[in-house]
């Protein structure tokens, strides 16, 4: 059987604590040895692929002495990127300002889509400003969130602004 999802990151969080890394959210897909467990890491450095490296071969080598799992396992371990997936109320509050989209189970203000400003969030829900209108969307009704990168164009040169 192994490990659950809550007794992974109560194994993994505190060594990437120490290492001076957060820990950002766990995913455990597949059974058997298709397993796959996902961990992403969040620093207020930039973590680059040695760093990341280095870290999963730290955190392989915990899961291993703690017979984490039956059988074998796939370990990704990445950064959150540009466009983030938000599925802890954590993930919401430390994308506040940020443009969003979110699809909700359920209509919110006659929408299951929203698209816009990330406003506020807390432990019940958050708020999302689409068209000039906030929109109050609970944490139970979204099935999909993420962030959207929005590129920003450069004036051309010799172009007056």
């Amino acid at each position: 059987m192994g490990l659950g999802p809550q007794q992974l990151w109560e194994l993994l969080e505190p060594y990437l604590s120490a290492e001076g890394v957060e820990l950002d959210d766990i995913e455990l897909l597949g059974r058997g040895d298709g397993r796959i467990l996902r961990v992403t890491v969040d620093s207020d450095s930039d973590l680059l692929v040695d760093r990341i490296a280095a870290l999963s071969r730290g955190m392989g080598a915990l899961l291993e002495a703690k017979e984490a799992f039956d059988g074998s396992y796939t370990l990704e371990v990445s950064s959150p990127g540009l466009e983030r997936k938000l599925r802890r109320p954590s993930h919401y509050l430390k994308s506040l300002g940020r443009e969003v989209k979110v699809k909700t189970s359920t209509a919110v203000e006659g929408a299951r889509n929203h698209k816009g400003v990330l406003e506020d969030g807390d432990d019940e829900g958050f708020t999302v400003r689409v068209d000039n209108h906030l929109r109050r969307i609970a944490y139970e009704q979204v099935d999909s969130a993420q962030t959207v990168f929005v590129w920003e164009k450069s004036p051309k040169p010799g172009k007056r602004q």
